[in-house]
């Protein structure tokens, strides 16, 4: 994974670094409730950095939160690998870190994520799944 996410941040966050942790169902329900107030596990997290003050040499993304927990009942799902499924989310998320938002603009989002997954080879994403 550490390889795809450097692929990541050189192609699609254009040289900007994000951190991932990839964790299980229970970080990823404790970090939704605490940061979303849901009180369930989820897939994927975004967490969008406040650092603008910082010099641009050591900004970052943001981070992002991945349960592999999800990501593998996922895969089993749509009958594709786990990586596969752990690079989908992880590309989900960093494309929210970079300021996109597939519920408020217009398509612009499930467009360059299906750009960038084609790209990369990978199966159908989470845009893709929520509109069958």
């Amino acid at each position: 994974m550490r390889e795809f996410a450097q692929t990541l941040e050189s192609r699609v966050a254009r040289g900007q670094s994000f951190d991932c942790l990839i964790s299980g169902d229970a970080e990823l329900r404790r970090l939704n409730r605490q940061y979303r107030h849901k009180d369930y596990a989820t897939d994927v997290l975004s967490f969008p950095a406040s650092n603008a003050a910082l010099p641009k040499a050591q900004r970052i993304l943001g981070e992002l939160a991945i349960s592999a927990d999800r990501a593998l009942l996922q895969a089993r799902d749509c009958g594709h690998a786990l990586g596969d499924e752990l690079r989908i989310l992880m590309l989900h998320g960093l494309l929210h870190l970079t300021g996109l938002d597939h519920e408020t603009d217009d398509g612009k989002m499930a467009r360059a994520e299906s750009r960038w997954r084609k790209t990369f080879g990978l199966p159908d994403g989470l845009i893709e799944r929520a509109r069958r």
